[in-house]
């Protein structure tokens, strides 16, 4: 008998500061990270449905991590794959948990297949400045030029749940790669504001404003090493 999958996104309130959005893998109406018990942090981040994509290949999937690390606090893993007209869920770990007990599931390939796809489509759950900071990223990621031109690296575009009035913009100078390398760097993040008219056209607004120049003259140092 085969299983049916549901991924479902949930968005904190906004009066939830630090909670972030999430995907609860749910299983013939069970909440599977509910019934790990992990509490130590959120599922996948509802853009990393598509992690879940079976292949006959097995690979193991992170469902969930600890606000921490996985190596503090643990994380929820499946091994997933593809065999012939089915998609299995098996081999359950947690790093931090070696009791931890979930059985295998079995999913038609094709149900399976859709909800990933459906899940992977579905932005209906993003407000405003979440749909602005994901098109502003998209559109800034791909000013390699630009970005290079003035020395350093965007890094993140984020728009947290507990702040629907702004988005922020994440720059590492000269680069992400100077912290493993060891070499001088400097974090700057910049605070945008945005309202609730189209997103799109306010991503393309911020987009143009921070291209125009150097946008760590009215950025703040916000890491450094």
């Amino acid at each position: 008998m085969t299983s049916s999958l549901e991924l479902r996104v949930t968005v904190p309130e906004p009066d939830q500061r630090g909670a972030t959005c999430e995907i609860r893998p749910v299983v013939d109406g069970r909440d599977l990270l509910a019934e790990a018990d992990f509490t130590e942090g959120p599922g996948i981040d509802p853009t990393k449905a598509g992690s879940l994509v079976a292949t006959p290949d097995p690979r193991e999937v992170l469902l969930a991590e600890a606000l921490c690390t996985e190596g503090c606090c643990g994380s929820i893993n499946v091994t997933v794959r593809r065999e012939g007209d089915q998609v299995l869920w098996t081999a359950w770990r947690n790093p931090d948990n070696e009791d931890l007990v979930l059985p295998d599931f079995t999913f038609d390939a094709g149900d399976y297949d859709r909800e990933i796809t459906r899940a992977a489509a579905d932005l209906s759950w993003e407000w405003p400045a979440r749909t602005v900071a994901r098109l502003l990223k998209a559109d800034l990621f791909a000013r390699t030029e630009w970005q290079e031109g003035w020395g350093f690296e965007v890094t993140a575009v984020s728009a947290w749940p507990w702040q629907r009035d702004q988005i922020s913009v994440f720059l590492f100078a000269p680069d992400r790669a100077a912290i493993a390398a060891g070499r001088p760097y400097l974090q700057y993040q910049l605070a945008l504001p945005v309202t609730d008219r189209d997103p799109a056209a306010q991503a393309a607004e911020l987009a143009a404003q921070l291209t125009a120049g150097d946008p760590r003259t009215t950025a703040e140092i916000c890491g450094r090493g």
